[in-house]
């Protein structure tokens, strides 16, 4: 879709000041990640034919604050001989993976959480029998695998996967990524499998978009193909390839599957491939102009349940001011061997954007491989003759050896001015492999150092753990890019929170209702555009006082609110999974950070497995597993996620027809316009306005506002420039004690 007026002028009022740096850096059409894609995997060096993907379907629903996901899947044997199908795909950010489906006999068959090693045990026990099984596991932070066994000669298996995550809402920009590039990062796996990503018969991608607030846009930048309708000025529908069938289409596939199963009949004729999944799809919304800040608050209680689980969302005002004063650049240079092919053009990049420094800036550059050096010899101001010398030097020295990141980041972080705004940039594009390795070890640094910590996390297979963990303990923030992404439009993003200062050493309280299990447990600064999420469990019901506390520079803030917390509420009982999810993580950075500590392992080992099993979700110490239902029963294994997996699709059927239902009230009513800054639940768990005073003054954060309240014209911001000329890397920026707020 093209730009509305508004950011159309924004973006010409920047274009011809990025061009000249666009030509230099050679990196804006794209961020070059290297990149496999989800798909069947077979073994490398195997005499095994083949599997193909009959079809893909996607359907994703983004409302209420966060996203559900559903894959169907069916996969085809066109051999002589009974297969296993491997199926890989890149783990979602924040995604909880909680419900796994294999059709047996024309029915699904709703997998349940098992601890990984038993469930892969039992796996390989079904599979010895040659009953019919399947699996889903978690790869560490990279991938999601499912095996089904068997696949029959000349017939077809069908899976279901679904997620939900939380919805993205950043400077009023709402971004969905699904993730099918893998990154490429796991060279073992790489070695060992080989990948089919191509769809035979089917593919379709469908997403339907209900929001609280006008929508003024959709765009999804690398497929215009898309069909993107408007239904309303908060609902939107898009179709990618053919859309998913209908429920009565759908249960009619399933009976010729099934019927197929039975007959063992033969595939039909081959075709070329409609689709192959080597790109990841990516949806932008953007908000309407002129929103005021809010609170926005959803909730599941089941029926004489004494416990609830809300999520609120708080969306502050534009208040944040713009940092003025000169900067320190520290430049983190891997010159290890990994750096070939691209290392030039990275140098260019860090010497066009040094250029563009105001004069009364400063710079150093250290460089590591198996060592780590500081080149400059201590900051250097910025000066042409200065910085053409030092990169000149780097590129003849060039590039080689392994990887001792810990080392380069530590001689970074030393030396400091306490007395300037100090920039710390990590060029890199590989894991540490010498040295100190050990995550714990890096967040102890960070900890320790009064420096700030902001990333890219380039790609689905990036180490997330890592790098989000870094940004937590510094007081940072980590945004996703992906190679389908708007760059230009990513970095804009991140710019703003760079020039503006936080709200930090946020406190909130809340009265009126027994509140627990807070998360997240310790809140971060909240920077420019950024949502505070807060998910917890609460007891009783009614009116319930929210108070937000926080400073600007050392201006003190405080915001409060009211919200009305329901006796009942069944529309969004995924929010559980939700809320398990963010625990499982925070007992995995705690884990980390006592790495070695056995005991500590072990306790949060086993909260993490209690946790994933009460709430039906993947993750490192636990899998999905279907047997059939009679296994199940012999087995023991208590048919909890079945009973959880049918609640949520009641629910979502609930959710749909509500929202039909309602027609011109959500489609655009003053009544449930999102034009209010504070909210209170019905009984099931939507909010309402409410007749209360806001908690946020001003209209919310966007780009195009953050160029009317910046420094408007004349020179495009070194900040940009910088981010610009280094996509591939990841950035620190360190905000010490003497920051002007203006």
């Amino acid at each position: 879709m093209p730009l509305t007026s508004g950011y159309r002028s924004l973006y010409r009022s920047i274009a011809g000041k990025i061009c000249g740096a666009c030509a230099a850096f050679g990196l804006l059409a794209g961020v070059s990640l290297s990149a496999d894609a989800a798909g069947l995997l077979r073994p490398a060096n195997s005499s095994l034919p083949e599997l193909k993907i009959h079809s893909h379907q996607v359907k994703v629903v983004i409302e209420d604050g966060y996203a559900t996901t559903r894959i169907d899947q069916v996969f085809t044997n066109p051999h002589s001989q009974d297969l296993e199908a491997v199926y890989s795909f890149p783990v979602p950010e924040q995604a909880a993976v909680g419900e796994f489906s294999y059709w047996i006999d024309g029915k699904p068959v709703t997998g349940e959480v098992v601890a990984k090693q038993q469930a892969r045990q039992i796996y390989n026990d079904q599979k010895a029998a040659g009953n019919r099984t399947a699996l889903t596991e978690q790869d560490d932070y990279r991938t999601f695998d499912s095996r089904v066994y068997p696949v029959k000669a000349n017939d077809q298996v069908k899976i279901r996967l679904v997620y939900v995550q939380p919805a993205e809402i950043d400077n009023s920009i709402g971004r969905f990524l699904y993730p099918l590039e893998d990154g490429g990062v796991d060279e073992h796996k790489k070695a060992f499998w080989l990948r089919n990503e191509k769809v035979e018969q089917d593919f379709g991608f469908e997403l339907e978009l209900r929001s609280r607030y006008p929508i003024d846009e959709l765009r999804m930048p690398q497929h215009p193909q898309a069909v993107i309708s408007n239904q309303g000025p908060k609902h939107w529908h898009i179709t990618l390839g053919n859309p998913t069938p209908t429920a009565a289409a759908e249960a009619q596939t399933d009976a010729a599957l099934a019927e197929a199963q039975s007959l063992q009949s033969a595939p039909a004729q081959q075709h070329q491939p409609v689709a192959d999944l080597s790109r990841d799809i990516l949806l932008y919304w953007r908000l309407a102009e002129g929103l005021p800040g809010a609170v926005d608050l959803v909730s599941y209680r089941a029926p004489d349940a004494k416990q609830g689980t809300f999520m609120l969302t708080l969306t502050p005002g534009n208040e944040l001011p713009p940092i003025s004063g000169n900067r320190d650049w520290v430049f983190v240079l891997d010159t290890s061997g990994s750096m070939a092919g691209k290392y030039a053009t990275l140098l260019e990049g860090v010497r066009q954007g040094l250029q563009k420094l105001p004069s009364g800036d400063r710079f150093r550059l250290i460089t590591f491989s198996k060592q780590a050096k500081d080149l400059s010899g201590g900051y250097q101001p910025v000066e042409p003759q200065r910085i053409d010398a030092l990169i000149n030097k780097l590129q003849q020295n060039g590039v080689g050896g392994s990887t001792n990141l810990y080392a380069g980041l530590k001689k970074g972080i030393t030396g400091l001015d306490s007395d300037r705004a100090s920039a710390l940039v990590l060029v890199t594009d590989g894991v540490a492999n010498v040295g100190t390795t050990e995550k714990r070890a890096f967040l102890k640094l960070l900890q320790q150092a009064d420096v700030r910590l902001f990333t890219f996390v380039m790609g689905n297979s990036a180490n997330r753990p890592l790098l989000q963990g870094m940004t937590e303990v510094s007081n940072g923030f980590a945004s996703q890019i992906s190679n389908a992404d708007d760059v230009m439009g990513r970095l804009m993003q991140a710019a703003t929170k760079l020039n503006h200062a936080a709200l930090r050493d946020l406190k909130v309280e809340i009265d009126g209702v027994r509140v627990t299990d807070l998360t997240p447990a310790k809140l971060p600064p909240l920077y420019r555009g950024q949502q505070l999420v807060l998910m917890g469990h609460y007891f009783g019901d009614g009116d319930t006082k929210v108070r937000l506390s926080g400073q600007i520079g050392t201006d003190k803030k405080t915001y409060q609110t009211r919200v009305q917390l329901p006796a009942q509420s069944s529309d969004h009982p995924e929010l559980e999974r939700l809320w398990a999810l963010r625990q499982i993580e925070a007992l995995q950075q705690q884990q980390d950070y006592y790495a070695g500590d056995a005991s500590v392992e072990s306790d949060t080992k086993q909260a993490i497995t209690d946790l994933a099993v009460q709430y039906g979700l993947v993750t490192d110490y636990t899998s999905l597993l279907v047997v059939e239902e009679q296994v199940f029963q012999q087995l023991g294994i208590e048919r909890r996620n079945q009973k959880r997996v049918e609640t949520e699709h009641q629910a979502r059927q609930n959710r749909s027809q509500n929202w039909q239902q309602s027609g011109s009230t959500n489609n655009g009513s003053s009544a449930d316009s999102g034009q209010t800054d504070s909210a209170h639940s019905n009984s099931n768990g939507n909010a309402q306005p409410a007749a209360n005073p806001p908690i946020f003054s001003g209209e919310r954060s966007t780009l195009s506002n953050s160029q009317r309240g910046g420094s408007g014209g004349g020179a495009l911001d070194p900040s940009l420039l910088l981010l610009i000329g280094l996509l591939a890397l990841s950035a620190l920026w360190g905000r010490r004690h003497r920051i002007r707020l203006s």
